[in-house]
């Protein structure tokens, strides 16, 4: 079979972007709240929002907001403008509808192993689509899509290895058994980034 012809990057449409960072963020905050449920933690700056969220009680979505404002500064420089305004609504998106989740949705009963697969899984889908679309939810993803444009490190393996070590550092707030399953949720959501978002797989604007 002839190797097909690479073709030339498409533009995004504003509709198209927008319809992304919705559909993104609403599966992002459907495994948050599968998470939440559970006791389960994730990695980057949801990760610590959780942290902080179990320690002190404090709204999950407000600290999520809070903890990402230092890194939009980062983003504007290395990744341009209109990254950093998709950027900031993503993460305003999931700081809301993590907050309005419980008005519409109740789990009764959610096993935590199931939670953290789940959950990893609808987040690993969601990010995928916001990176396609230039987006992030600020924090690690903004510093492991750089490193992936600018050196050509997978933006996955990256979260990845961040991730654990967040996860790790949370045997001062968690049992033990959350802190297993938690690593699997870790695992099913970078997989699922490392396997389908490499340089060059998906190309668009």
């Amino acid at each position: 079979m002839d190797k097909p012809v690479n073709a030339p990057a498409v533009r995004h449409t504003l509709f198209d972007d927008a319809q992304a960072l919705v559909t993104g963020t609403l599966l992002i905050a459907l495994g948050v709240a599968m998470f939440r449920h559970a006791g389960l933690l994730t990695g980057g700056t949801a990760g610590l929002a959780f942290l902080v969220h179990y320690a002190t009680d404090l709204r999950f979505g407000a600290v999520f907001f809070v903890i990402n404002l230092p890194f939009y500064w980062i983003a504007w420089r290395r990744m341009g403008r209109v990254f950093t305004f998709k950027t900031f609504a993503a993460v305003a998106l999931v700081s809301t509808f993590t907050e309005l989740q419980p008005l519409v949705l109740r789990f009764e009963s959610l096993h935590p192993l199931y939670a953290a697969v789940m959950g990893g899984l609808l987040m690993g889908a969601g990010f995928l689509i916001l990176f396609r679309h230039q987006a992030s939810l600020g924090g690690v993803g903004v510093v492991a899509l750089m490193l992936q444009q600018e050196r050509g490190w997978s933006a996955g393996r990256i979260q990845m290895g961040v991730d654990a070590v967040i996860v790790l550092a949370a045997l001062f707030v968690v049992e033990p058994g959350r802190i297993a399953a938690s690593l699997v949720g870790a695992l099913a959501l970078n997989l699922t980034l490392a396997v389908n978002h490499k340089p060059g797989r998906y190309v668009a604007m």
